[in-house]
């Protein structure tokens, strides 16, 4: 147990509630949780269901067949991906593919290439299995991504598996084409397999999404996480799912087992009507998206001290405040007590994130308006006193 970790946004959560509870009043920048509701349309059919079609049952451990036969077209349409409907593993939320593709491809001493700063529990699951998580360092001046060169530079011959996720989770970075071909081009060279987080693969908001398991030989090496909680705002609903080479998917198949036996059966018929019915919805957040985008980056931008680069998908932005002298965590935790704004240190995603903090824009563009102006205060009284505020007394 000491090798496993854990992710700080539900930390920071509840310390921001615990504030609430005194009275005071808190933004809450810090979960990656859309602020809309669940589609009608996907709420009706797991109503349906869960009333009407008796879907009250253990179903196959890979997920209801109509789900998967749904998932495999999507992916298909969506992404370019000729998969199998039996390449496809549902789960109760996207997390566990992560964990099933480290259990069942890293053993101990193996070696498993990550973004930093980047999703938590790709080193925490990388670690926890006995691999040795390698961090390829995520830096501004790229814009956030990957340096390939790099990248190359750290594959040894105990390196196994190479993990990419674009968009990127915490910095809102995007790979371009020519990143995620030479990432392909290395798997290939070093026989290394791929697992390819594009759970915010539909909030790209500039250019067409390349899906690193299209591409020559990687069909068989690539593992393709997704589902449904950042695209449709099912995050309660815990919903994803595994696009995985088919000499993989039994292995996938005895982990879902010995886990969690099944996702839930009426939940899985929301998931059939969010993919094949009306994309309206998905549709407007998404442009939603785009304004708070620019909402917020321009506001953080406008702060002495701070800057931040404008990111290009998913739904946060990683602004940039080392001049203000003080660690990342320092800083969080001041802009919570003093301002109360909830947000994430750089750090909660790995050492590399040290001098950024993390802020969700999935959230009302008043709300964004309010907290960007809380946090140009709190950190001018930063600035001009040198007083940081750690706690609610202050």
């Amino acid at each position: 147990m000491s090798r496993i970790g854990t992710e700080t946004a539900f930390e920071a959560a509840a310390r921001a509630r615990a504030l609430e509870a005194t009275g005071r009043s808190v933004i809450h920048l810090e979960i990656g949780e859309p602020d809309f509701d669940t589609p009608r349309h996907i709420k009706d059919a797991a109503v349906r269901g869960l009333l009407e079609e008796g879907m009250t049952h253990y179903t196959a451990a890979e997920g209801i067949a109509p789900l998967r036969q749904a998932i495999a077209d999507d992916v298909r349409r969506w992404k370019g991906i000729e998969a199998l409907p039996d390449q496809v593993i549902v789960t109760p939320g996207a997390k566990p593919i992560m964990f099933y593709a480290m259990l069942a491809v890293v053993d101990e001493g193996d070696e498993v290439i990550y973004p930093n700063p980047g999703f938590p529990i790709y080193e925490s699951m990388a670690e926890y299995v006995g691999g040795v998580a390698v961090a390829a360092p995520l830096r501004e001046e790229r814009e956030f991504r990957m340096d390939i060169e790099e990248v190359a530079g750290l594959v040894t011959p105990r390196t196994r598996m190479i993990v990419i996720n674009s968009p990127h989770n915490p910095t809102g970075s995007v790979m371009t084409p020519d990143d995620v071909r030479a990432v392909a081009d290395i798997a290939n060279r070093h026989d290394l397999v791929v697992l390819a987080d594009e759970i915010y693969g539909r909030l790209q908001y500039e250019g067409a999404p390349l899906s690193i398991a299209t591409l020559p030989g990687m069909a068989e090496r690539t593992i393709t996480l997704d589902g449904f909680s950042k695209t449709f705002a099912m995050t309660g609903w815990r919903l994803g799912y595994g696009i995985v080479p088919a000499w993989l998917a039994p292995t996938f198949s005895r982990l879902v087992i010995n886990s969690v036996s099944c996702t839930n059966a009426f939940a899985q018929a929301g998931a059939i009507a969010a993919l094949t019915g009306p994309q309206d919805a998905a549709d407007a957040m998404r442009e939603e998206f785009i304004a708070r985008r620019t909402l917020m980056v321009d506001g953080l931008n406008a702060i002495p001290g701070a800057s931040c680069v404008m990111p290009h998908g998913a739904f946060y932005v990683f602004p940039n405040l080392s001049s203000f002298g003080r660690s990342s965590a320092d800083i969080a935790t001041h802009l919570l007590y003093d301002a109360g704004v909830c947000g994430l240190a750089g750090t909660a995603f790995g050492h590399h994130g040290e001098g950024y903090l993390r802020f969700s824009y999935a959230n009302s563009r008043d709300n964004i308006r309010a907290a960007v102006e809380r946090i140009g205060d709190s950190l001018g009284r930063l600035e001009r006193t040198g007083d940081l505020v750690t706690s609610s007394a202050g």
